[in-house]
């Protein structure tokens, strides 16, 4: 057992230091000014959004909405997950999904958006014709 109890740490650091168990790579260190600060923007954003929700904003409603989950996300991403002090490689990928969200958005909504809607739809009891023709067909 007392094989795994010096895992990870060289002779002579014992374990301390800046590159224990990190193999020499030591990570951007953001101040916690820095997460507080977004962390106060990220609780005023969810407090401006709910109060938006109660106000008739009539089309609004959804663009304001969504500025301010846009605004949220990019916070999160960029302090959180570290993106804003990444390297280029974490960018591209970055980039790479939301250019993917872009085409899987664009793609959606030229369906939704091409297809003729009835207003007045039939209802259910005009299916009958049709379900009978195809029980027919079956037995």
């Amino acid at each position: 057992m007392s094989e795994h109890k010096d895992q990870g740490s060289h002779a002579g650091d014992a374990g301390h230091g800046a590159d224990a168990g990190h193999g020499g790579a030591v990570g951007h260190v953001v101040p916690i000014s820095v997460y507080l600060g977004v962390f106060f923007a990220l609780m005023v954003g969810t407090a401006l959004t709910t109060w938006v929700a109660y106000i008739d904003l009539g089309a609004w409603n959804t663009v304001v909405a969504l500025t301010i989950a846009v605004t949220k996300m990019l916070l999160v991403v960029l302090f959180f997950m570290h993106v804003k002090y990444a390297t280029g490689l974490t960018r591209v990928v970055i980039v790479a999904g939301f250019f993917w969200l872009a085409i899987l958005l664009t793609f959606s909504l030229s369906d939704e958006l091409t297809r003729k809607w009835e207003m007045n739809p039939l209802p259910w009891n005009a299916l009958l014709p049709y379900i009978s023709h195809l029980f027919s067909l079956v037995f």
